[in-house]
């Protein structure tokens, strides 16, 4: 018989609402929470760490969501212990807490005319995920992010992703321009969306290595990264539009590369 948790006093279950809450022990630990069966069931097992459902999810799931959890430890809880820990509003009746995966910059650089995506400060969760899921539908190497952007396994991001974070290779860094120069000693060409940029994106050349560079929703790129840059591209707009969110800008140019290689 699995264990059974009916307090929301739980030492388990308050330390899975800090580790939703606080970044800082999301870091140290490694862990992180995933909330949802179709998130939890497309997590490969390497990563899963800890697995609590409801009764009534185990009863009523899909068996496509259940049957990987059957036959594995997992932990059932009340109804009121699941709202407690979980982040959303009205929880499915699962959650996982699982592994970071982890990635090497060196590695994503060594790649075949990579395709790569910067990405400076951002803060809106919906946009990293949106991005993450779109990077990997569009052939993307890797993506590199600033240390200030939003915290990737940060709950509401985790569920945008719908699972990419285990599938699109990232690294969090320090020094983005650095990283540039790194990028430019290996052939790999930076082009910062920007609007003083004198080409447009659709004109330059994304078939070799290359990194697409994407800023802060509402500040965009830093003029340091952007100077850092060995081009700088534009998104051409009509109307009285001066910007387009960060999700779909980064969208835009990952598809424009992949149509690029696509016919390369």
């Amino acid at each position: 018989m699995p264990d059974k948790i009916t307090s929301v006093s739980n030492p388990r279950i308050r330390r899975l609402v800090e580790l939703r809450k606080k970044a800082k022990l999301r870091r140290e630990t490694g862990l992180f929470v995933i909330e949802g069966g179709r998130l939890c069931s497309d997590t490969p097992e390497e990563f899963i760490s800890e697995v609590y459902v409801t009764e009534e999810w185990m009863k009523n799931a899909p068996e496509k969501e259940t049957a990987g959890f059957r036959n594995r430890p997992y932990t059932v809880v009340t109804e009121e212990v699941m709202a407690k820990a979980a982040d959303t509003a009205t929880p499915q009746g699962i959650l996982c807490a699982a592994r970071m995966p982890s990635y090497s910059f060196e590695e994503m650089i060594k790649k075949k005319n990579p395709l790569l995506l910067v990405l400076e400060d951002l803060q809106d969760p919906g946009n990293l995920g949106t991005i993450f899921r779109t990077a990997e539908a569009a052939g993307a190497a890797g993506i590199l992010m600033s240390r200030a952007t939003v915290d990737l396994f940060n709950p509401k991001v985790v569920r945008a992703t719908m699972s990419a974070v285990f599938r699109m290779p990232f690294v969090v860094r320090d020094d983005l321009c650095a990283d540039l120069a790194v990028l430019r000693r290996a052939g790999i060409r930076s082009y910062a969306a920007h609007l003083g940029g004198k080409r447009a994106y659709d004109e330059v050349p994304l078939t070799s290595g290359c990194a697409l560079l994407i800023g802060n929703e509402g500040n965009g790129l830093s003029e340091k990264l952007t100077e850092a840059a060995d081009e700088k591209i534009i998104i051409p707009m009509k109307g009285g539009a001066e910007s387009l969110n960060a999700a779909m800008a980064a969208g835009i140019l990952l598809f424009e590369a992949a149509r690029q290689r696509r016919h390369a």
